[in-house]
């Protein structure tokens, strides 16, 4: 069973590997509350994974290290393994979903760790994982259904509640929910009046589906870019606890999740992940009930892939209307793209991309389509220039 004693036993023995992540107000995101960020993203490894990890290895007897250990993951508990076993001088070979970030699965072998790349998602990667185990006879390291790895998550809890001794809430992201688990056991058993959320991707949510409806159950499929908590299946161990102490599991879908991602980046000078973002995302598009209080989300991980780090931004410019499109029907004469143009400008807005196209059957033989993408501050700002383009006569193509 999960006790405070096994978690400050894990913070003690962290002290020589992690950092101990300092809080950081967020101006930015303090509203109607006091935000103050849990930058996990600032990790060793760039996750809080390590913690939970580092502490499983740390308590295995030496005749286990000598058996070598098995994990699976789709990036960071891969890192946090490979890194405790190296810390350890114990084998270690990773199962790890083939659509995990490239950065996540050179890092891991970087660390020293064998990686084995599996067709699908974790769950993919962790079947494969447990079939190596009952051929080899080697420790498998569950990256959440695990006592020794959630009480090493809750530690962050222990530092939380050192860091800011008021704190009204704290907010986690739960995908097999071992941080959730920890964070919560942890916050409630030193201070019950502080509430805890947890945070999912709407198309990963089997914590929230079996917390909600009050038995442990997985779902078919996960569909979220967020792939640190694309879990089909919570444990058993992190289900339990999730339930008794989370005060709720609220959902966020991948769009809220690409704008917190912009948010961080441009206001608070934070990368993160799409599962160390959804934290904030639940703040920014009001799925807590707090107001006037001091709020940490736990930043949780910031591997995040380049190579999809642009389609995120473009995505979270888009939500916030920051980059919008529009498509006027025009009579094609002389002067139509200036006038357009002045009207978009003496609004404060940037042409970004033209297009012009001839008219479609159904249009006069002399009209045309003008495509405009713009930059524009909000979807206020790029409603108010479609109300004076409409002013001036001009009509929209839908």
């Amino acid at each position: 069973m999960l006790t405070l004693d096994n978690i400050y036993k894990a913070g003690h023995r962290l002290k020589k590997i992690i950092r101990r992540t300092d809080l950081i107000p967020a101006l930015s995101l303090s509203g109607a509350n006091q935000i103050f960020l849990k930058p996990e993203n600032l990790q060793v490894t760039g996750s809080f994974k390590i913690r939970g990890s580092y502490y499983k290895v740390s308590c295995l007897s030496d005749a286990e290290k000598a058996r070598g250990i098995i994990a699976s993951s789709a990036g960071n508990h891969a890192q946090g393994v490979a890194v405790a076993a190296a810390q350890h001088g114990v084998k270690a070979r990773i199962f790890v979903p083939s659509a995990a970030p490239l950065s996540k699965i050179e890092a891991t072998k970087r660390y020293g760790a064998e990686v084995s790349l599996v067709d699908g998602v974790y769950d993919d990667a962790y079947n494969a994982a447990i079939r190596a185990v009952e051929e080899t006879g080697a420790i498998f390291i569950h990256p959440f259904n695990d006592v020794d790895v959630v009480a090493g998550q809750g530690t962050i809890g222990l530092e939380i509640i050192d860091q800011l001794h008021d704190v009204d809430a704290v907010i986690v992201p739960i995908g097999g929910g071992g941080l959730a688990a920890g964070v919560a056991f942890t916050i409630k058993k030193l201070n019950p009046d502080v509430r805890v959320y947890g945070v999912q991707a709407e198309g990963a949510a089997a914590m929230f589906n079996s917390v909600h409806g009050h038995t442990l159950s997985g779902i078919d499929k996960v569909s979220t870019f967020a792939d640190g908590i694309a879990v089909k299946q919570p444990g058993e161990i992190t289900y339990e606890l999730c339930e008794k102490y989370l005060d709720d599991i609220v959902t966020i879908n991948d769009d809220e999740i690409a704008t917190a991602i912009l948010k961080l980046m441009e206001d608070e000078k934070v990368i993160a992940e799409g599962a160390g973002a959804i934290s904030v995302a639940a703040l920014l598009f009001n799925k807590i009930p707090e107001k006037g209080k001091k709020i940490v989300p736990i930043v949780s991980g910031g591997n995040i892939d380049v190579t999809i780090l642009s389609r995120v931004i473009t995505r979270g410019l888009l939500t916030t209307g920051r980059i919008s499109d529009l498509c006027l029907e025009l009579i094609d004469k002389p002067g139509q793209l200036k006038e357009v143009a002045e009207i978009i400008a003496d609004r404060g807005a940037n042409v970004t991309k033209v297009n012009h196209e001839h008219g479609g059957e159904h249009t006069d033989i002399n009209g045309c389509y003008l495509r405009l993408t713009l930059e524009t501050r909000n979807h206020d700002h790029f409603h108010e220039i479609q109300d004076a383009l409409r002013g001036a006569g001009y009509t929209f193509h839908e």
